[in-house]
Formats: structure tokens, C-alpha cells, sequence
């Protein structure tokens, strides 16, 4: 009844997560945007900083930025809080719910370091929660005054979390997990930042006292943070869908490379709010991406060396029916799954024909068999790899 409950409870979070998501990040891209297209404003009230008029949807829309805050407050303000609190807590319940249930598949390795269940769920919350206190730390400290050393100091400290968390976790969890430190750390930002420094501001209008203008500084310091870790995010959490990249022996490499692309894309678009125009830097962005995409196919091509010889058909179909027909059956005899992953039974030549360079990503990378329950080795996958690259024969 279980193993009938957990895929529709997976279904369900992932689905709120990118709801969720999808309504935090349009509202940071959006206040990033108005933020940069505001402009002088008309008038001359002193606390009007400036203004933006918009069309959309058939109507105008006028909005002004005030320095630090209005002389009075409207009887309903929106606080953008919660989308941001629901993404956190819908991909928490996600990455309980495969991965600390299903730990020794999809989060332990054991050709990497031998955990038992409890241990990898407490290695994995105490990187996500050190993730956010050394971030708050550094915000904190006389580099949080410097954007640009701040940025590089964290995301040096996000690599090597990523170097150590390759070594530890399962590759695919290991990016997710990467994922997860900087999403955190986001969401930590308004909770304990972003939310309480507005609060305070309107508390201190509603007692009619001056409002420290350090508050606000401080919530756009984390928002600008924000802005600027959300694309290395995406990154992380739809990686699990691209073997050849988190099962890459340079994966933290690939992932640190891409991100950087990532950053300089957001940085390009923020600029272009304000209208400026970087073309060299747009053209840095994919100058980056081509370069870390090269380092990814050379470090595949270098680990696929496969064997001179032919495999035969019969040495293949005996490595497919040992490692891969558990789950890739009509009725899967793992307990974790009711029904073949992507549809694909293995018991059936033409589907592993059809599914040869499927296949040939997953084994090389090692991102299957899950966890390497079935204890495949090197000399395994090679072997495999080469009959699937000679064109998966079939008798």
C-alpha cells in the first residue's frame, strides 16, 4: 500500500515545488527588473527615490519607490513571503520523500563511504543548515560590504561543498544537495532577514518614530543575493536529469562552470534593466559554458574507453539481466517501484536497442543501477558501455 502511496505523494510535492517556485522566482526577476526601470519621479515629494510607469493586460499601472518608507500605510500591504516559505517546505518534504526514505538508493554510495541511513540524513541537513550559517556569517562580516568578493568568497565555499558532497553522497544527490545549501539560504533571507527588517520599518511608521534606513539596505543586499542565486539553483535541482553532467568525473567542475555562465547571464539581464548593454559579457556567459561544456565531453570520452573486441550479445544481455531487469521489468521486483522507470523494459531487446544511448549516459556515469545496489563494477559498466557504443547487436 505504501510503495502505491509514495510515487502520488512524490507527484503532488513536486508539482506544489514548481508552483511554488515558479511564483518566487517571477516576483524576485520582477522586483529586480522594476527595481532597475525606476526612474525620476514627477512631483517633487522628497520621499518618492522614483517611478515607473507600465502597460499590461489592457490597463496602466504606476508605481513609485519611496526612500525609506511613505508617511502612511494603505490598509492592505502584500508581504511576498510566502512563496518563498512554501518552495523551502514543499522541497524539503520532496527530498524527504525520495531521498532520506529511499536513502540507500538514491542517497547513499557506498563505494564512496559506507553510511548507514541515520548518518546520511544528518550529513545532509547539517551541510544545508552550516550552508546558511556561514553564508549569514559572511553577510555579517566586513566582506558582506564588498558584492563583489562576497560573491567570489561564496561561491568558492559552494565549490568545494560540492567537491566534498560528490565524495560523499551519490552524484545525483549530491548536486541536488548543492541545490538545496543555496536554496536555504534564499529562503533564510526572508525569513530571518528580508520579513522581519520590513516588519520593523512599519512597526516604527505605525509608532510614528524615524525608520532606520539600515534596514532596507540590508533586505536588498539579501534580495540582490537572491537574484543572483537563482539560476545556479535551477541548475542544481533539474540536474538529475542529465547523467553525463552530475555522473561526470569532473562534475563539480561542470557544475561550478555552468553556474558561473548562470551568474553572468543574470548579471547581463540586470544591467538591461537599467539600460545598460554588456555584449562583451553576454559573450563571456557563453564563452564559459561552451568552455566547461568541452571539459565535459573530453573527461566523457577519456573514461569510455572501451574494449577492442566486439562484446557479444550473450556477456551483455548477462550484465543487463544482473543490474538493470530488478527495476526495468514489466513488474519491477524492486521494492521501490511499481512500474519500469521511463516505461522501459529491458527483458525486451528491441527496448534496449532503441534505449542504447539512454543507456550508455546512465551505466558510464554511474547514475545506474541506483546506489549500485547490485554492485556493478568498473570492468562491468566498461564492458557494457563498449557493447552499447558498438551499436547495442542483438543475435
Amino acid at each position: 500500500m505504501l510503495a502505491d502511496i509514495v510515487p502520488w505523494l512524490e507527484l503532488a510535492l513536486r508539482w506544489l515545488h514548481v508552483i511554488t517556485g515558479i511564483a518566487w522566482i517571477g516576483a524576485s526577476f520582477y522586483f529586480v527588473w522594476l527595481d532597475g526601470n525606476i526612474r525620476g519621479a514627477e512631483g517633487g515629494n522628497p520621499l518618492v527615490a522614483g517611478e515607473l510607469w507600465a502597460v499590461h493586460g489592457g490597463g496602466f499601472y504606476h508605481n513609485q519607490k519611496y526612500l525609506v518608507a511613505p508617511e502612511t500605510l494603505p490598509p492592505h500591504l502584500h508581504w511576498f513571503k510566502y512563496e518563498a516559505y512554501f518552495t523551502w517546505i514543499s522541497g524539503f518534504l520532496l527530498l524527504a520523500v525520495v531521498y532520506y526514505y529511499s536513502a540507500d538508493v538514491f542517497l547513499i554510495d557506498k563505494t564512496k563511504l559506507a553510511l548507514d541511513e541515520p548518518e546520511a540524513i544528518g550529513i545532509s541537513l547539517a551541510f544545508m543548515a552550516g550552508g546558511w550559517l556561514v553564508y549569514d556569517g559572511l553577510c555579517r562580516s566586513p566582506l558582506g560590504q564588498n558584492g563583489l568578493v562576497f560573491g567570489a568568497t561564496w561561491f568558492v565555499i559552494l565549490t568545494f561543498a560540492a567537491y566534498a558532497l560528490t565524495r560523499i553522497f551519490s552524484d545525483r544527490a549530491a548536486f541536488l544537495h548543492v541545490g538545496a545549501i543555496v536554496g536555504t539560504a534564499m529562503v533564510a533571507n526572508v525569513f530571518f532577514i528580508i520579513i522581519p527588517n520590513q516588519k520593523k520599518v512599519v512597526a516604527s511608521m505605525l509608532a510614528r518614530q524615524p525608520v532606520d534606513p539600515r534596514l532596507g539596505l540590508q533586505a536588498k543586499q539579501r534580495s540582490l543575493h537572491n537574484n543572483y542565486m537563482t539560476l545556479p539553483v535551477l541548475l542544481a535541482m533539474i540536474s538529475n536529469h542529465f547523467p553525463m553532467f552530475f555522473g561526470s568525473p569532473v562534475n563539480w567542475v561542470l557544475l561550478a562552470g555552468i553556474s558561473i555562465s548562470g551568474i553572468m547571464i543574470r548579471h547581463v539581464f540586470n544591467l538591461r534593466h537599467k539600460g545598460e548593454i554588456n555584449g562583451l559579457l553576454a559573450f563571456g556567459a557563453v564563452l564559459v559554458f561552451l568552455v566547461t561544456m568541452a571539459i565535459g565531453i573530453d573527461a566523457q570520452h577519456r573514461t569510455a574507453e572501451a574494449p577492442a573486441a566486439p562484446v557479444p550479445y550473450a556477456t551483455a544481455r548477462a550484465l543487463i539481466d544482473r543490474h538493470c531487469i530488478t527495476c526495468h521489468r514489466a513488474t519491477p521486483t524492486h521494492t521501490g517501484f511499481s512500474s519500469p522507470p521511463a516505461g522501459l523494459d529491458f527483458t525486451k531487446d528491441a527496448v534496449v536497442h532503441a534505449s542504447a544511448v539512454r543507456m550508455q549516459a546512465q551505466v558510464m556515469s554511474k547514475a545506474m543501477p541506483l546506489g549500485n545496489e547490485t554492485g556493478m563494477t568498473d570492468d562491468e559498466r566498461a564492458v557494457l558501455v563498449a557493447w552499447l557504443n558498438q551499436g547495442a547487436r542483438l543475435p
